[in-house]
Parts: C-alpha cells; structure tokens; sequence
C-alpha cells in the first residue's frame, strides 16, 4: 500500500489538473502492479465481497457485468479511494466556483461519505467490471443519488491488444447547440484513468458554461477486458 500512496502523492497533480480543466479527463500511468491487478482480477468470483451483481444486457446497459463492492471495501481499493479524493476536491470546488454552483466538497473523503450517509445514500459505489468477446458499455453517467462528487477513476485491470482488443474507452462531450464530440482512450493495465462524472467548465466569452460529458466502452472484439471503477459517492441502492 505504501508504493500506491506514494505514487499518488508523487503524482504532478498540477499537470492532472492542467488536464482536467483542458479535457475533462487525464491518466495516472502505472498505479497498480501487474500482481495487484491480477490480484484483484483473481477476487471477481469471491462472492463475499460484493452486494450486487449487475447482468448488463437485462437492463440494456450493454453486454458485460459488473459487481459492486460491499463494505468494507478491499484495502488496496480503500486505500486509493481516500488517498486520491482530496486531490480531486481541489479540482471539482474549481469547477464548482466557476461554475457559481454553490456546493463546496470537504477535503477529506470520510467528511463527504458523511453527507451521502444523511442523503440515506449508504451503500458502495465501487465496482468491478468484466466484457467478453462482444461486450459494451452504452453511454451513461453514474450519479446514484443527489449528493454525488463529479469526478470519478477507472483502473485498468487488463493489458489493451494482449488481454483483449477493441474495449476502448470512449468519452462524449455535448457543447451546448454543437455536435457531440467523441474522445476514444486506451488507458494501459495498472494505468488510472481519472474523468468528469457529469460535466466539465468550459470558458466562453461569456464566462464559463458547462459541457455535458458520458462515458462508455466500445466493443470488446477478442479476450476478457478487466477494469475497477472508483466512485466516490455512495448509492441508495
């Protein structure tokens, strides 16, 4: 854990930031091990681990399915949770204010939790996602509620063009009365790949409005494609 936390800390959060405010998105290379992704990738059959099973194609989510975690939440990943939040806070109360949202996120990740546990949003958000040949993601944003931190973190758990091919991470960006834009990213096993829940500030001439933004993935072509969605808000279901 002590290599994740300092890698974190060590991280150039002004270049991240710099990326965030330019992209809405920006990557972490390196997080997590080799060891640590298999590791986690090996726990996906331990059903004590998780609260809820989601089959995508029954809700027409897509094809795939994910898991989401229960509490308490594997070290590695509570580790990462809360070591990385504080730094994504500065970001979002950026956002915020230029935004004139009035919503100001505390600096520390148990502060926030609290505000979501007296919204009766008590259950883990974290999860776990696993496609096969042919499997997607359709486009979304994950809320879970009305307290919920606009900025949430992919990890890779499998390695592009050697686990899998195709399984491309896609983002959108709707520019109000423009055409929506597509952004495709193929973040590497172990990378963090850190994007905007649900907008990003974009500067006008007017001053700054929000651009619109979901996430997805493409097509999965051959192989299995791993990955561990950190989200840090919690759910009422």
């Amino acid at each position: 854990m002590k290599d994740i936390v300092r890698t974190i800390k060590n991280t150039d959060w002004q270049n991240v930031t710099e990326k965030m405010h330019q992209n809405g998105y920006a990557i972490i290379p390196d997080l997590l091990s080799g060891e640590e992704g298999e590791l986690l990738k090996a726990d996906y059959d331990h059903s004590s681990l998780y609260r809820k099973t989601v089959v995508m194609a029954r809700h027409r989510f897509g094809l795939g399915e994910y898991k989401y975690f229960t509490y308490p939440l594997p070290e590695i990943i509570q580790t990462i949770r809360t070591t990385m939040y504080p730094y994504l806070a500065s970001i979002a109360n950026t956002w915020f204010k230029a935004l004139d949202i009035d919503i100001h996120f505390p600096l520390e990740h148990q502060e926030f939790l609290n505000l979501c546990h007296l919204n009766s949003q008590q259950k883990a958000t974290v999860l776990i996602l696993k496609y096969g040949k042919g499997g997607f993601n359709t486009l979304h944003q994950d809320l879970y509620g009305d307290i919920y931190f606009p900025i949430q973190i992919v990890v890779m758990l499998s390695e592009p063009d050697k686990d899998f091919t195709g399984g491309e991470f896609v983002l959108t960006q709707q520019i109000p009365r423009a055409q929506s834009k597509a952004i495709v990213l193929k973040p590497k096993k172990g990378d963090v790949l850190i994007f905007t829940t649900q907008f990003k500030p974009e500067k006008g001439t007017k001053g700054y409005y929000r651009v619109n933004m979901k996430h997805g993935v493409s097509e999965v072509r051959e192989g299995n494609r791993y990955a561990l969605g950190i989200i840090f808000h919690d759910a009422t279901t």
